[in-house]
């Protein structure tokens, strides 16, 4: 056991979770399992969490700081930020064409579908703004009218639902306010108070980068003392990620054991209802989530950095990509992907302590990918047919939403009100797929860590040839 590779041991602890997780429900002890096992996974999710923000504020200081040419800088910016928006939008596309092609809605009963569209129209009638997409018309219909009583207790149930509309709330605060309010939330106004909250993360990259800017215009008698001391913090930092590291297999299989319980209780029958009821959407998703990590990404970094194997690829990123699905964070893996990249795909570490704390923060092609085949496939669900300049429209807007979404609590749902909003549907509809967001999330995360160390592959190339330039 001793010498497999870690992230085969945290693959063993993952699956050994989720075996336990089943187990633990059919005998009974699934309250147990929460209070007994679960409390350490969420002891390693705080570890991780504890060395995120002070890792990427060093980290970046040090990268900084080591530039010999502070021009390189934004250099390596805006290209770093074109890959995220490229990637960005090669997700969403993938994500349309999936849902386009399968058609996960269709699948649903006729039923279903009518009861859901009534619903849909009796929205449509009672929302100011808003007008019917297409000339279907069932509440008109008579051959519908069965439906009627039931659709009007959906579309009620939507309303009464408290987490939903205060979701909903938070995306029409955002949507009034000033297109440039995220320049505004990038620039903090207590950096203490940043750092005591991970989910301001692009305050604390902005801070980082402003400081390691500074010290390379002040003298160097005096800068060097405060360079020596960032990078000796930096490195010790990095050797708490490998002390923890070497508990994750255990800490996994507590994670994925408290959730699962979490999830099913005492019935199991739980959960296979759950994907049962969304099972193709479910499938819909994994599948366009497996042609990013598995066919998208790759082909950018053979494109790119052609010595680059897929199996070196892979195997390099295993560790980082394991512990993305057991968190369900990005930012909590960011530690482990910046070893990971530095480490196994030799990517400079001024390239990664710049370019991934970035993307744990605005790169979110799993969350895009998720929320454009979540509303196509609402749209079906109900009936409602969106044509190509409304797919285009959910192109434009969960891209736009990407990128200002990322310091905001449960930025995903946030970002999804928002499409559907755009689009004109209800917004109360994310109620529908809450059943099995959570498994999901776990998946859209680890395309999240690989879009990551894949860009961070892309800059560390490009940083290496103008090295090679420089030098001849």
């Amino acid at each position: 056991m001793k010498k497999l590779p870690l992230h085969i041991k945290i693959l063993i602890g993952l699956v050994l979770g989720i075996l336990w997780a089943v187990l633990s429900s059919h005998m009974g002890w699934s309250q147990f399992t929460y209070d007994w096992i679960n409390p350490f996974g969420v002891i390693f999710i705080n570890l991780l969490k504890l060395i995120a923000v002070p890792l990427v504020l060093f980290s970046i200081i040090k990268g900084v700081a080591d530039l010999s040419d502070i021009s390189r800088l934004g250099s390596m910016g805006y290209k770093t930020l074109f890959m995220y928006l490229l990637t960005t939008i090669m997700a969403v596309t993938v994500g349309l064409s999936v849902v386009n092609i399968m058609r996960p809605g269709d699948y649903v009963s006729e039923e279903v579908r009518s009861v859901n569209r009534i619903s849909y129209e009796l929205w449509t009638l009672e929302t100011d703004g808003v007008e019917r997409m297409d000339d279907k018309d069932f509440l008109n219909d008579p051959t519908k009218a069965q439906y009627l009583a039931e659709a009007k207790e959906i579309l009620a149930a939507h309303g009464e639902n408290e987490f939903v509309q205060q979701k909903v709330e938070n995306a029409q605060s955002r949507k009034s306010e000033s297109p440039l309010q995220l320049l505004i939330d990038v620039v903090p106004d207590n950096v203490f108070f940043s750092l005591a909250n991970n989910t301001f993360m692009l305050q604390i990259i902005f801070f980082a980068l402003f400081f390691g800017i500074t010290l390379l215009m002040v003298p160097g008698e005096i800068a060097s003392p405060v360079i020596a001391v960032v990078g000796g913090i930096n490195e010790v930092f990095m050797k708490m990620v490998d002390i923890i590291m070497r508990g994750a297999p255990f800490f996994v299989f507590a994670l994925l054991a408290g959730k699962i319980s979490e999830m099913a209780g005492d019935e199991p029958s739980l959960v296979y209802e759950i994907f049962l009821g969304l099972g193709s959407y479910s499938i819909a998703v994994i599948l366009g989530l497996a042609i990013m990590v598995f066919g998208i990404y790759p082909w950018i970094v053979r494109l790119f950095v052609p010595k680059m194997t897929y199996r070196k690829f892979f195997r390099g990123m295993g560790k980082a990509q394991t512990l993305a699905f057991s968190s369900s964070s990005s930012v909590a893996t960011l530690p482990v992907t910046m070893e990971c990249v530095n480490d196994n795909l030799g990517v400079p570490k001024e390239v990664t302590s710049f370019v991934l704390p970035i993307g744990a923060t605005v790169n979110m092609d799993g969350t895009s990918l998720y929320i454009s085949i979540a509303v196509v496939f609402l749209a079906q669900f109900h009936y409602v047919d969106l044509t190509l300049a409304q797919q285009l429209t959910i192109v434009l807007t969960a891209t736009l939403a990407s990128i200002g979404a990322s310091a905001v609590p449960s930025a995903g749902l946030i970002m999804m009100i928002m499409v559907l909003q755009s689009v004109g549907l209800n917004p109360a509809w994310i109620a529908i797929i809450f059943p099995v967001d959570r498994i999901l999330d776990m998946c859209r995360t680890v395309v999240n860590v690989t879009g990551d160390a894949t860009v961070s592959a892309v800059i560390g190339k490009w940083v290496s040839k103008q090295d090679s330039k420089s030098s001849t």
